[in-house]
């Protein structure tokens, strides 16, 4: 019986009980105590016919798997391709993939990208910036980001992986939709060559020429320091950036409007005018709008380092210029010649004349335009502002006897 169960390696059976075949047969036992004899004989043969039947069955298998593994398998190796290409991603240079970083160290980190091995993103491909570790900037174990493949380690098969390269795609997007705003940013002045500086913004270097330059600071000074900027130029597949200060002052001293009174310093004197500081913006202050009489000598009048009151009379934000005037400061005409302090000291009186005569003409071809086109169904009020015709008025209109009438110039 042993012998036949060691046919089966694995089986377990648990062995006969021989409590009772263990004592000698005696002649006084009747048929009643040889039952259980019989029984057990029974039991041992129905078992053998159990591990027979399973014997077939196993040796069956084991010919089934040297020969058919497949054979009434649903799923085949077929299947199994297909399930992996399923999962498979474009890995040619250039294609954003979405990964989970998990493992830091000196060189960069690795990142498991669901691909057949894990990707490596190189430290120096991690930032814009440069940086000595991932971990500098928030690149640990568990964080998830998008990447860029950029190449692939021929020892091992692996994709490198960059972030740096989206970080500028998004920096050149937001150069070009700040441009499109036309918005004053801040850059910060990191290096300068014979014809400008370079300033830093949205961590893209751009070249501010020194014709956009508009401070009296030299290109040795503003380093390391942020000065007001404007987009001129953004290029990203040439890879240029231009900015320009001038524009950016231009468009801060907007707020001023004409007819503003500043504070300003001569820069520089030229045949046809002379430069002022007001405030970070040079300001032309042309030889025609230094007085009411003739200025045949600039420097008879003002000198590099003068301290004045001007008028600003138009701003060009296009190109960065602001037109100025002590002209229309003057009470009189020729004091700027003969006493400038007395300019100086009526500067704001005279500047509010200047504007409300500036008011008085607005007005005038509002009213000449009521007058002249009665049908264009506009009315003006009593503060002259131009609007659509209303109930309150009166039905035989408005009174335009008092306005002053319009100059007709030839």
């Amino acid at each position: 019986m042993a012998s036949l169960a060691q046919q089966f390696t694995g089986l377990r059976c648990s062995p006969l009980s021989t409590s009772r075949l263990s004592k000698p047969f005696s002649p006084t036992q009747t048929k009643t105590t040889l039952l259980p004899i019989v029984s057990a004989s029974v039991i041992s043969n129905a078992q053998t016919k159990e591990r027979l039947k399973l014997k077939e069955i196993f040796e069956d298998a084991q010919e089934r798997c040297r020969t058919a593994p497949m054979e009434g398998v649903s799923f085949n190796l077929d299947s199994f391709y297909s399930a992996l290409e399923k999962y498979d991603f474009n890995s040619e240079i250039g294609t954003k993939v979405k990964g989970v970083i998990f493992h830091t160290d000196n060189k960069g980190a690795l990142v498991d990208i669901t691909a057949k091995s894990s990707a490596h993103l190189k430290v120096e491909d991690a930032c814009m910036h440069k940086i000595k570790h991932v971990e500098e900037v928030g690149l640990v174990p568990g964080v998830k980001e998008e990447f860029v493949i950029i190449g692939e380690n021929e020892d091992d098969d692996s994709l490198i992986l960059s972030l740096k390269t989206i970080q500028f795609e998004l920096a050149w997007e937001r150069c070009r939709q700040l441009q499109a705003e036309d918005v004053v940013v801040k850059g910060r002045v990191v290096g300068a060559n014979k014809g400008g500086v370079v300033a830093v913004v949205e961590g893209l270097r751009g070249f501010v020429p020194f014709s956009q330059l508009s401070t009296k600071s030299t290109a040795e000074e503003l380093i390391e320091k942020d000065i007001p900027l404007k987009f001129v130029e953004v290029d990203e597949e040439q890879s240029r950036l231009v900015l320009s200060n001038r524009k950016a002052m231009a468009d801060n001293q907007a707020q001023l409007g004409i007819g503003s009174v500043v504070l300003g310093t001569v820069q520089s004197l030229k045949p046809y005018g002379a430069f002022i500081d007001i405030g970070g913006i040079n300001g032309l202050l042309h030889v025609s709008q230094i007085s009411h009489d003739r200025v045949s000598d600039i420097a008879t009048v003002l000198q590099p380092g003068d301290t004045l009151k001007v008028m600003i009379l138009s701003h060009d934000r296009e190109r960065g210029r602001v037109s100025l005037s002590t002209k229309k400061l003057e009470p009189t005409p020729g004091d700027m010649i003969r006493n400038p302090t007395l300019v100086f000291e009526k500067a704001e009186e005279m500047a509010q004349t200047f504007r409300q005569r500036i008011a008085q003409a607005e007005a005038m071809a509002r009213a000449d335009m009521l007058r002249f086109q009665p049908e264009s169904g506009l009315t003006l009020s009593s503060d002259g502002i131009l609007g659509p015709v209303t109930s309150d008025l009166p039905v035989e209109g408005l009174d335009l006897s008092d306005l002053p009438s319009a100059v007709v110039t030839e």
